[in-house]
């Protein structure tokens, strides 16, 4: 991984889907900034923290998730909902995706990571070492999932992503168990540094802000500075097609969406930027041809690592003009032999290098010793 310096009220619930008892607490001393995220928010009480998750999968509505962080050791003065209760610093995870390791890793808590869902695509050799050297266990998948083992790792903490629904299966089924689940939301974030922002909240559980919010401001520094700059040195706006279909289907990114938001901060339009949807939208391959006769580039590939690839998917593909001019790109320069790859990995913390890629692809004149990381040509 690379590292790098209509008002509706909100249904309040526990970590458990049940709305939460109203507790007597000390007093908040103060609410943590968080900038752009929109799925998590920090709040400081006097002898510990409160986290809320927001909406934490897709096509959840008027949804908050609260735990209290409290410091190991402390008493839990009168706190009633002991469940919702989350020790810090943890120091056994579980995990269930790429990019929460990243931001483990970048906070120097490798080693708290017992448990991993999908192993074999692992990206960043320590974690690769660590499964080798059976400190890092596979676990599985959703209903497939080893609950025994996590049984007998013991995690502080099981964290997961939304998959549609709290009570969905093996969510449910850990939570039974008495395993505490939290979820992380930061694929559903819409801005490129909301998602980089989950690591305050990966920092709040490892009682590590300080560091988490100096690695954030890092980033954002960096991805600013370089928004602004293509923003008033790039002449032209470059149109941008996304994807691959799927059998005769193309699923659309929406235009309120991050890979759109990065295409737009890149100098490029993105011929859906218009759309607004929470999810991918399905589109006929007829539908999705027309328009995009007008790219100039195409980006995000999906499977495909060359152009003769996309041809045997659809041989009308390769009369588009981005096609013919050869402006295809795929996010797979940084993959291993084990098919781990760092895009969706240490790249959720390095949006302002996948930044730096997109707008080396669209204006190489303002870039001309730029170097790839993340993304790479089809020939």
């Amino acid at each position: 991984m690379l590292k790098m310096l209509v008002s509706i009220p909100f249904l309040v619930c526990s970590c458990t889907g049940k709305p939460a008892k109203i507790a007597e607490s000390p007093k908040m001393t103060e609410k943590q900034t968080v900038s752009y995220a929109k799925r998590f928010s920090l709040k400081n009480f006097q002898g510990y923290s409160q986290l809320s998750v927001i909406n934490p999968w897709q096509g959840a509505s008027d949804i908050i998730q609260k735990w209290d962080l409290v410091p190991r050791g402390a008493k839990l003065f009168s706190l009633k909902d002991t469940s919702a209760v989350i020790r810090v610093p943890v120091k056994k995870i579980v995990c269930m995706s790429t990019t929460h390791l990243a931001m483990i890793s970048a906070l120097d808590e490798t080693g708290s990571v017992a448990g991993f869902s999908g192993t074999r695509f692992l990206f960043e050799q320590d974690f690769i070492q660590l499964v080798d050297e059976e400190k890092i266990s596979e676990v599985g998948y959703e209903d497939n999932l080893n609950k025994e083992l996590i049984l007998k790792i013991n995690p502080d903490l099981v964290m997961v992503y939304g998959i549609g629904s709290e009570s969905a299966g093996y969510i449910g089924k850990l939570k039974e168990l008495g395993i505490k689940v939290i979820f992380n939301a930061d694929y559903l974030e819409n801005d490129p540094l909301g998602k980089a922002e989950w690591i305050r909240m990966v920092g709040a559980l490892y009682s590590k802000e300080e560091m988490a919010d100096s690695i954030f401001k890092t980033i954002e520094s960096k991805y600013n500075q370089l928004k602004t700059y293509i923003g008033e040195n790039a002449d032209e706006r470059p149109k941008v097609l996304l994807g691959l279909p799927f059998k005769d289907t193309w699923f659309i990114s929406p235009g309120n969406s991050y890979i759109s938001q990065l295409i737009s901060d890149a100098g490029g339009d993105y011929l859906w930027q218009n759309t607004v949807s929470s999810v991918s939208m399905p589109t006929g391959i007829e539908n999705v041809f027309v328009k995009a006769l007008r790219a100039d580039y195409w980006l995000n590939t999906g499977s495909a690592d060359a152009r003769s690839e996309i041809i045997s998917i659809d041989p009308r593909l390769s009369e588009l003009q981005c096609f013919r001019n050869g402006n295809l790109y795929n996010n797979n320069k940084r993959i291993n032999s084990g098919g781990g790859n760092d895009y969706w990995e240490g790249g959720a913390l390095n949006p302002h290098i996948i930044l730096n890629d997109i707008a080396t692809i669209l204006h190489p004149e303002l870039f001309p010793d730029g170097e790839l990381v993340y993304y790479k040509k089809l020939n």
